[in-house]
Formats: C-alpha cells, structure tokens, sequence
C-alpha cells in the first residue's frame, strides 16, 4: 500500500522540531481528517532556505509528506521552495494512496503559508503563488486545494 520512501520517511522523519528564530512559519489543516502540519523556515539575507523543520500531527502519509517537503526545499531559494506542487511531493515518495494525496496536498500549502508568513513579516507583498485558495471565492481558477 505504501511505498518504501513513505515508510522510511514515516519511520525516520527527516527536520523534525522548530525554529526558535524562524522568519516564516505556516500550519495549516485538515478538518476532515484530522492532520495538521506546522513548517518553520530559516531564510538568510539572499532568500535562501537554511533550515526547516516541522511539526506534524496527523497519520503516517502526513508525517512522510512534511518531511519530504522539507528535504525538497532545503537549501533553495524562496523562490524555488514556492514551485512546490503537491505532485511533486508524491513523486518523491513513489507514489501515494489515492485516499492519501491530501496529505501532500497539506505539505504544499504548509510550505506556502510559511512562505507567505516570512513576507508578512518583511512587511512586503505575498506573492501570489504563497496565497492558498480556500474556495472562498471565484477569483482563482488555479489552486492546490483542487489538487490532481
């Protein structure tokens, strides 16, 4: 059912804690199942991600999909860390149940909302590919709740 990269990201998660002195954190959830992921990121002068950890409450598949995450953003620019796609993450981990994808969907939006978090904090503009889309509206026809 489940790959071997999802068990041994399970098993042995990678970045696990917090960042005393993060410039960006984001936590995001899930109602419906339950999962709640927390991402802390460490960014240096030249936007670059230094460090990130996380904080996962939720099933296997929400552990495994936070900890790839943060190993796939690490050491990238912010700019890059924003090209995360849920999708990615899924390939990364050679695959994932269908009944799980909303897992990385949740890494994907932790990622950004830590993302949006650290320009809020900058007191600049949020780009808007950090914006997640809740439905709220019908302004955006491209978002990572409608995941693949």
């Amino acid at each position: 059912m489940y790959s071997e990269k999802v068990i041994d990201h399970f098993t042995n998660p990678r970045n696990v804690g917090e960042i005393a002195d993060a410039n960006g954190v984001g936590e995001v959830g899930n109602a419906k199942c339950g999962d709640i992921m927390r991402i802390y990121l460490k960014i240096d002068d030249n936007g670059i991600i230094t460090d990130v950890k996380f904080k996962t409450f939720g099933c296997g598949a929400a552990i495994a999909t936070s900890s790839i995450a943060t190993e796939m953003i690490k050491g990238k620019s912010v700019s890059e860390a924003l090209t995360l796609t849920n999708k990615a993450v899924i390939e990364a981990l050679d695959g994932l149940p269908p009944v799980k994808v909303h897992c990385s969907v949740l890494a994907e939006e932790a990622v950004k909302s830590a993302i949006a978090d650290y320009y809020t904090r900058r007191g600049e503009e949020v780009p808007p590919e950090a914006i997640i889309c809740d439905g709220c509206c019908d302004s955006c026809d491209s978002c990572s709740t409608h995941a693949e």
